[in-house]
């Protein structure tokens, strides 16, 4: 995986109905996603079992990695690209014991220390928020941006760092300024009137944002 330069969308059905879920994932994919997570909350497995077998082919045609979110199982039994783990999902090891050792594994971490201790325990990216208070996250507050920069230098250096919790277009421009590298935009572009159009702008900010670093 890049260490910088991605934006990761997330298919979330608190947004999309499971009968738009196709149409919705082949827009983010051809406004540029680099990475699409299927996330149903409150979902009956089966259903996402099913639905991650309706995504992922498209996702394979984009060259876009694949992630189910929370279920391990799910993820082996599809073939998926990766899985994403929450703070109380486990461990790094549980998790492979499931997937195997090869499948792209992600954790969500909420503060410096826990982001430095996914690093260590081995997982292969990180999520970072949330940075702002965000309806998928209701009860827990945005932990804002004063360590984005911090913990990118420290551990996006070493594997893909994904600022995540309440960014969007508009306050995009704050969040890159403040360090990130990557980003994660669920509702903004899940809501947009032309989804299309608003990843693609989204992929240009955060390479510009990275052009505008090298120079």
């Amino acid at each position: 995986m890049k260490l910088s330069g991605q934006l990761y969308a997330i298919l979330d059905l608190g947004y999309v109905s499971a009968e738009n879920a196709e149409t919705v994932t082949g827009d983010l994919l051809a406004g540029g996603a680099d990475l699409l997570q299927l996330r149903a909350k409150g979902h009956e497995p089966g259903e996402i079992e099913r639905l991650a077998r309706l995504l992922l082919p498209l996702c394979r045609e984009a060259g876009v990695p694949f992630i189910v979110n929370d279920y391990p199982a799910i993820a082996a039994a599809v073939g998926a690209d990766g899985i994403h783990i929450g703070q109380d999902d486990g461990t790094l090891a549980a998790v492979q014991e499931i997937v195997g050792p090869d499948m792209l594994v992600g954790r969500s971490t909420h503060s410096p220390d826990q982001a430095r201790a996914a690093l260590a325990e081995g997982f292969d990216y990180i999520g970072f928020g949330p940075l702002f208070p965000t309806p998928t996250k209701l009860g827990r507050p945005g932990i804002g941006i004063e360590n984005v920069a911090a913990v990118q230098a420290e551990v996006g250096s070493q594997i893909p760092v994904f600022c995540i919790g309440g960014i969007k277009r508009d306050n995009l421009p704050q969040v890159l300024e403040a360090g990130a590298r990557n980003v994660v935009i669920v509702s903004d572009l899940l809501t947009a009137e032309d989804v299309v159009g608003a990843t693609a702008m989204v992929k240009r900010a955060i390479a510009d944002c990275g052009l505008r670093t090298v120079d």
